[in-house]
């Protein structure tokens, strides 16, 4: 039988196991695997300023939300972060506009009122003439920022948060719980207040204003500090908070070994994220997140917890994270051999061209939409 024919005799077509299956707790995709992907576009995002490459970035993250997010309530991030990446740029441009640009140009667009500046404040101005190099490179610079942020929130939209706290390593056990209780109360104490506020309503009485406040936000805080007690004894009761005991050599190592793991971490990410440190990013970098993830290694070794159906790592989480490692890697090699095609000139003012072979690069971002898990609304 067909899947046509199945499908117009009522029960559902067979799906291709591999190319698209239905997401469910067996299958899911790993949230670590999402925040990979969105990572590395994000950095293939900050290694070039083609707004061409930077449209595709955005393009293809899209594409992945589209066609992977679900209806949860945190699914929807994405469009709020689209926003803020579209403040972001017209504040740049706006800056651009009324602060001024280093960059020269002879195309004037506009000349504003020039505000008098003291001798002291030279090399700052605001007002005078506008060009339109200054704003193309503006534009430019603006783009690859709003883009990081699309990127940011496509793992915002993807990454289920309670499931990424509850796959975080044992050292930060104590870290996980703490928000995974403030993620839980948090939608509770909106619900409370909105239903304060209904039942003031129907009973003529003030819901807005000072008054309002006090009357609605007294019994909200009551209410989320009796389930606080309410859950600190449930968790007590469950064995939370329990820990081992450790050798003190083995503490100072964990400590030593993490400080300078997230040292050599935000090091090696300045290095990739800067030109200047190209060459030494990458390994410092590398040396940064194995002496973290040892340290995080041995400050696990203090916990009791137990796991129930952890989440799984498999092939496709291996394949989404390392088509966002790809991407990165690919753009982070064109912009060592090619840097003049992943940032354009606005001195002269040109149009700027699409490289292919970064721009099939780019692409590989889109076998998340493809291998991974479909959700079940669109299955």
């Amino acid at each position: 039988m067909t899947a046509a024919t199945a499908t117009a005799a009522g029960r559902p077509a067979r799906r291709d196991r591999w190319t698209q299956p239905t997401a469910n707790r067996s299958n899911a995709l790993h949230p670590g695997a999402w925040w990979l992907w969105a990572l590395g576009l994000g950095t293939a995002a900050s290694r070039t300023t083609n707004p061409l490459l930077l449209t595709l970035l955005v393009a293809v993250s899209a594409y992945v939300v589209a066609a992977r997010r679900t209806s949860a309530p945190w699914a929807r991030s994405y469009t709020a972060f689209v926003r803020l990446a579209l403040a972001v740029l017209g504040i740049r441009l706006g800056f651009a506009v009324f602060l001024g640009s280093p960059i020269p140009g002879t195309h004037t667009v506009v000349v504003l009122p020039e505000v008098p500046l003291p001798h002291w404040a030279q090399g700052i101005r605001i007002g005078g003439r506008v060009t339109a190099e200054g704003l193309v490179f503006a534009l430019y610079d603006g783009l690859k920022l709003a883009t990081l942020l699309i990127c940011v929130g496509a793992a915002n939209a993807l990454a289920n948060p309670a499931r990424l706290l509850k796959s975080l390593p044992g050292a930060l056990y104590e870290a996980g719980v703490a928000v995974v209780v403030a993620l839980t109360f948090a939608p509770n104490l909106i619900a409370d207040a909105q239903r304060l506020r209904a039942a003031r309503r129907l009973r003529g009485r003030p819901d807005r204003g000072l008054r309002g406040l006090l009357h609605v936000g007294l019994p909200v805080l009551e209410g989320a500090l009796e389930r606080s007690v309410a859950l600190a004894a449930a968790m007590d009761a469950r064995g939370y908070g329990r820990s081992a005991e450790v050798p003190p050599a083995v503490r100072r190592t964990t400590a030593a070994l993490t400080l300078g793991g997230l040292v050599g971490v935000c090091a090696g990410t300045y290095g990739l994220l800067t030109a200047e440190g190209g060459g030494y990013g990458l390994p410092v970098l590398g040396a940064g997140l194995a002496a973290a993830l040892g340290g995080l290694w041995l400050g696990g070794r203090r916990s009791l917890r137990t796991r129930y159906r952890p989440d799984v790592w498999g092939v496709r989480a291996w394949l989404v994270a390392g088509c966002g490692v790809a991407v990165a890697a690919l753009l982070i090699v064109s912009a060592a051999y090619d840097p003049a095609a992943l940032h354009p000139g606005v001195v002269p003012l040109t149009a700027p061209a699409l490289p292919l072979l970064p721009a099939a690069a780019i692409l590989l971002g889109l076998l998340p939409a493809f291998v991974s898990p479909a959700p079940e609304e669109s299955a």
